[in-house]
């Protein structure tokens, strides 16, 4: 029906109102022939169409005195976005005032953590001993005491990363998003000493992630952390004995944050589960960004600490919670005491039939485990 009374409206629209109500400037086009008229008025009429939207529908299988309280309703939604808009403007006013309010802060966090000062009171030591500057291994144990991050952080990426200096992050406004700054002191491992992430977001105020760019990583020759080198020699017999073939192979490692998934440019190309793997690849980075951005850099010491570890292991829980984790912890203790009935039907049984027992089965009724039955985990880069 409403679409019904959009066209009914245009229809109505003369057309020598419209061209005549249209602004005359210099730069306007010329007359429009009766041909262009009509192609204007019905790109006029689909874009109506389009604007009336799905909630049309919904408003027409209303009645007449429910449509009404809706659209008040209606009105009431549009206040409230208003100043939801308005919050979002302050608060960024807001937290770039703060950020600014931050900095000398980090900024005496960054000497203190690299020894450019020191602080009063600290005993020097002996002459002969080596002088330990700083805080060693800050930023690596700040992040790996984050449950996150420490699954992210493999054992050769600890080496690497005890050569981090500092982390900043900052806005970016075209288009809207944040940037991440990894700085790092010369190191054997890559030539960079600054390596940036920037997630571009389609909104900020919710979320929506529309890429994310990452620096390259200028490795060392031998030295990369999420490639590794596989040599293989050729089997005797081969004419060519002498050359060794070599395979390269990506591997689990922090410093895969700087190389982001990306949305191929031709989506068409992409499969449902492609699209499911490639959208779940997308929000784990961002979850990994977003972590830094918020709890690692402006809680780096507690972080470090351990206190905000312990901090964040603590959630409040609604009734609903309570209640369930109550129903867990009953059906825990009614599971140990089937348990306990059980083993002591076991131990009857294994007491009449402890001589019938062959070579090599332990009482417990339990295969031992072989080498190759522990979880597997992709593997770490170890250069070959």
């Amino acid at each position: 029906m409403r679409n019904n009374n959009i066209n009914k409206t245009m229809d109505q629209f003369d057309m020598a109102e419209i061209v005549a109500n249209m602004p005359s400037t210099a730069a306007a086009p010329a007359a429009f022939s009766l041909e262009e008229r009509a192609s204007l008025v019905n790109a006029l009429k689909s874009k109506l169409q389009n604007l009336g939207g799905d909630h049309v529908d919904v408003l027409e299988s209303l009645t007449p005195k429910v449509r009404k309280r809706v659209e008040v309703l209606r009105e009431l939604q549009n206040q409230h976005n208003e100043l939801e808009q308005k919050f979002f403007e302050e608060r960024a006013i807001l937290e770039a005032k703060y950020q600014k309010l931050y900095e000398p802060l980090y900024t005496k966090r960054y000497e203190i953590v690299n020894g450019v000062v020191e602080i009063n009171g600290v005993d020097q030591g002996e002459e002969n001993v080596a002088e330990e500057k700083g805080v060693p291994n800050f930023w690596l144990a700040a992040m790996k005491t984050h449950d996150v991050l420490a699954e992210q952080i493999t054992e050769q990426d600890e080496e690497a990363l005890k050569y981090l200096q500092d982390i900043k992050w900052s806005r970016v406004t075209d288009p809207k998003g944040f940037k991440l700054e990894f700085f790092f002191d010369t190191n054997p491992y890559f030539k960079n000493t600054i390596l940036t992430k920037i997630y571009h977001m389609i909104d900020e105020d919710e979320p929506i992630l529309e890429k994310a760019i990452g620096t390259e990583i200028e490795w060392y020759p031998g030295k990369s952390l999420t490639q590794k080198v596989l040599r293989k020699k050729p089997k005797k017999g081969l004419k060519n004995t002498k050359s060794i073939i070599t395979k390269t192979e990506n591997c689990e490692s922090f410093f895969n944050f700087f190389n982001p998934p990306q949305i191929p440019e031709d989506e068409e190309d992409l499969d449902e589960d492609t699209a499911e793997e490639l959208q779940t690849q997308m929000e784990q980075d961002y979850e990994i960004g977003s972590t830094i951005r918020e709890k690692i850099i402006p809680h780096a010491v507690s972080w470090f600490t351990g206190e905000a570890a312990q901090d964040d292991d603590f959630e409040v829980l609604d009734e609903g919670d309570e209640n369930e984790d109550d129903e867990e912890i009953e059906e825990d203790e009614e599971d140990e005491e089937e348990d306990d009935d059980d083993d002591e039907d076991e131990e009857e049984e294994e007491s009449k039939s402890r001589k019938k027992l062959p070579s090599g089965v332990k009482k417990s009724g339990r295969p031992q485990a072989t080498a190759g039955q522990d979880s597997e985990r992709p593997p770490e880069c170890k250069q070959q």
